[in-house]
């Protein structure tokens, strides 16, 4: 008997000394030290904002750094109060602009999508800055948006003009956009192919986006090329972006 007692209490010390030890050395209670992997909190780089806190972050930043990198010509027709024109379009100029800000304070950089601004807020982090914000949508989302802007331009068409454009017996797509977009570029030849071919069934009205910034909120524009298939003046077909020739035409044969 006690030599049983003696193998029992030996296989529970020897249960204990595991459990301990498997314990100590867990990766739950040590991550990766043992590697030197620990894991790291994510950048604000892996964290994009919502509009409102963007907004939020800017109006919480006593002394914010705003980047506009669009070109001159953008800029002085609308632009974020505070901010600081510096286009990628010269990259001696801009760099040297750069070089000026403190990499300690938040940047917040925008442009007229996300483009530029998406390569801005890459190439400053590489840079060392340690807070980059980037406007999610641009310029295009803040108008959209109703956000304020300093601005020289009037407001635009206003609602009952806009009604007035799309009081047609036929289809009616509205192309809102800009000149300074390379996205809208690239779209034109389709909306014109799309428009000569359904003459008889289509009326194409175009939008320029930093003309109309009343008709932007109301149509709830959140980035450019964006298209608006209209039936009886009401909207029934919403696309933006990279759109197709196919997409187009399947709207269309599905609204006649």
């Amino acid at each position: 008997m006690k030599r049983i007692s003696h193998v029992f209490f030996g296989l529970v010390a020897l249960l204990l000394s595991a459990t301990a030890l498997a314990q100590s050395g867990s990766p739950a209670q040590s991550g990766n030290k043992a590697t030197g992997n620990a894991a790291q909190p994510l950048t604000n780089a892996a964290q994009p904002l919502t509009l409102e806190a963007f907004e939020k972050k800017l109006l919480q930043s006593p002394q914010p750094q705003i980047l506009d990198v669009r070109t001159a010509d953008e800029y002085a027709e609308n632009h974020l109060k505070g901010a600081i024109n510096l286009s990628v379009a010269d990259a001696t100029t801009f760099q040297q602009g750069v070089d000026k800000l403190d990499k300690q304070k938040p940047v917040f950089v925008y442009s007229i999508n996300n483009g530029r601004s998406g390569q801005v807020a890459k190439q400053l982090r590489e840079q060392g800055f340690q807070e980059v914000y980037e406007l999610p949508g641009g310029m295009a989302h803040w108008l959209g948006a109703g956000k304020p802007v300093e601005t020289k331009a009037g407001k635009g068409l206003s609602r009952a003009e806009f009604d007035q454009l799309l009081a047609s017996n036929q289809l009616v797509l509205v192309d809102v956009g800009s000149k300074y977009c390379g996205g809208c570029k690239k779209l034109a030849p389709t909306v014109q192919a799309v428009e000569a071919e359904q003459a008889s069934t289509l009326k194409v009205v175009k939008i320029e986006l930093y003309d109309n910034r009343e008709l932007a909120k109301q149509l709830s524009i959140e980035s450019v090329p964006t298209l608006i298939l209209y039936k009886g003046s009401k909207p029934i077909w919403k696309q933006s972006g990279n759109i197709s020739k196919a997409q187009i035409e399947q709207a269309l044969n599905k609204a006649l």
